[in-house]
């Protein structure tokens, strides 16, 4: 996918529209979760998201989204080997399945964007541990996310991390600015170098999503146009936070 890559430095009180607009996708996040378990249909999870959000006024970022053709749904649910963008539909979630949900949320014109991804009943070890190293993997990235850092201070935090860990990163989907669009600059890989790319600036609001593959970087796109996946079929995860540079702790923009 392309769009630009303009930076929006954000006022006060743009940070806290942001910031309602992240407590309501976090909202639809948790209402997702709580259905979680055998049995349950993706469109399930997808209509339970969509409720949340048009209740407290917002509506889905993701729905018509533009791509190969506009996003059929209001939130993306990713299986096992799905790494992102994968479509709603009539699958049944099962035991041991990986399932990585992600999802957007428009409110009086900002948008809040974040994921989380979760163990279906009883999961391998392997998957357990996938899960809490990305998870760790978004906070390690936070921490860098000061005034004065750069981009690649994160980039590289998030690397470091998950290849310690012997997990790979992907090279092809990043992090990105948010704010009135779903995607603003600064670009954010999760791979890079310390001390390179553009320089944090208070007001910057990034949604960061460290996005991690078990046997391999590399991904492919499934005939669907939007489902990408891991190119040897391992698991993977993703997490992802919307998040505000500010004179000093980072402030995360999606939590309730």
């Amino acid at each position: 996918m392309s769009w630009e890559r303009n930076i929006v430095i954000k006022s006060p009180q743009e940070i806290d529209a942001l910031r309602e607009a992240g407590r309501i996708n976090a909202r639809a996040l948790d209402a997702v979760r709580e259905l979680i378990h055998p049995g349950v249909t993706t469109a399930e999870l997808n209509a339970a998201a969509e409720e949340v959000i048009r209740k407290h006024g917002a509506s889905p970022t993701f729905k018509g989204y533009p791509g190969p053709y506009p996003y059929p749904a209001s939130i993306c649910v990713s299986i096992n080997e799905q790494l992102v963008h994968g479509i709603p539909g009539k699958r049944k979630l099962q035991s041991g399945d990986v399932v990585s949900v992600d999802c957007g949320s428009t409110f009086e014109g900002f948008v809040g964007d974040s994921a989380f991804t979760i163990g279906v009943g009883e999961t391998s070890s392997q998957a357990q541990r996938l899960i809490k190293v990305t998870e760790q993997a978004l906070y390690e990235g936070i921490r860098q996310m000061r005034e004065g850092n750069r981009v690649g201070d994160i980039s590289a935090a998030i690397q470091t991390f998950v290849e310690s860990a012997g997990f790979h990163v992907t090279r092809e989907y990043t992090g990105h600015g948010v704010g009135r669009q779903m995607h603003e600059g600064p670009q954010v890989p999760n791979y890079g170098t310390a001390g390179r790319g553009q320089n944090l600036r208070q007001g910057m609001t990034i949604a960061l999503e460290p996005m991690v593959l078990v046997g391999t970087s590399q991904t492919r796109v499934l005939p669907d146009g939007w489902t990408v996946v891991s190119a040897d079929g391992s698991l993977t995860a993703h997490w992802e936070h919307s998040v505000a540079i500010t004179d000093g702790e980072p402030l995360i923009l999606t939590l309730t």
